[in-house]
């Protein structure tokens, strides 16, 4: 998985991000900034989900975009 693309691109792909995933905040994507370890970190906070879950989800989330 080639997550560089999502950091090189996160003022487009926040958008999409926050249509996936409604609780995480402006600032929690400012944040964020494109890394995935803090997206991660974020959906947890979030979401209150096992970290094994999250990381399928946003595996998940990343192989269902059409930029990548």
């Amino acid at each position: 998985m080639d997550w560089n693309r999502v950091e090189g691109n996160w003022k487009q792909v926040k958008g999409k991000v926050k249509e996936q995933w409604g609780r995480l905040t402006d600032d929690d994507l400012d944040q964020i900034n494109g890394r995935r370890e803090q997206l991660e970190g974020k959906l947890q906070e979030r979401y209150g989900y096992e970290k094994d879950r999250i990381r399928r989800d946003v595996d998940t989330w990343y192989d269902s975009q059409t930029w990548h």
